[in-house]
């Protein structure tokens, strides 16, 4: 069986990270699936999922500090040449972390440790709702 749930995610941009643990566990106990995976994928391309232990010291300060060393905001980047904008980081940004997460779930529950929560994080320059698509397979 498969079924699709979208959730809407309003954030802020410049590196915001959203948590989105309760909103992909509620698409999943809502799917009445008991046993599986569930893809999560964000719909766009300047930002991406991922898993972390969602705290201030990583939350406020060392996810964006990482990503501003591996693609910093202020250089120069091919892609504000070709559409005249400010967001080149965001697609190279987004291009590493990755738009999707596979989790495995059982008895309606994901499996996820103690310390670890789905977060989308949005790296674009400006507010936006994002979309998120949870699709959940297995029985």
């Amino acid at each position: 069986m498969v079924k699709t749930e979208k959730i809407k995610i309003a954030t802020k941009g410049n590196c915001d990270i959203v948590n989105i643990s309760e909103e992909v566990a509620n698409a999943v106990a809502d799917s009445g699936i008991k046993n599986g995976i569930v893809c999560v994928f964000n719909v766009g391309s300047t930002a991406g999922v991922t898993t972390i232990e969602y705290e201030p010291g990583l939350v406020n300060y060392d996810i964006e500090a990482a990503f501003e060393r591996i693609a910093p905001e202020n250089i120069r980047y091919e892609h504000e040449e070709t559409w005249h904008d400010d967001n080149g980081h965001s697609h190279v940004r987004a291009s590493l972390l990755g738009p999707s997460l596979t989790v495995p779930f059982t008895s309606g529950q994901m499996t996820l440790g103690t310390w670890q929560q789905l977060v989308l994080i949005d790296f674009d320059t400006r507010a936006r709702t994002r979309t998120v698509v949870c699709q959940i397979m297995g029985d």
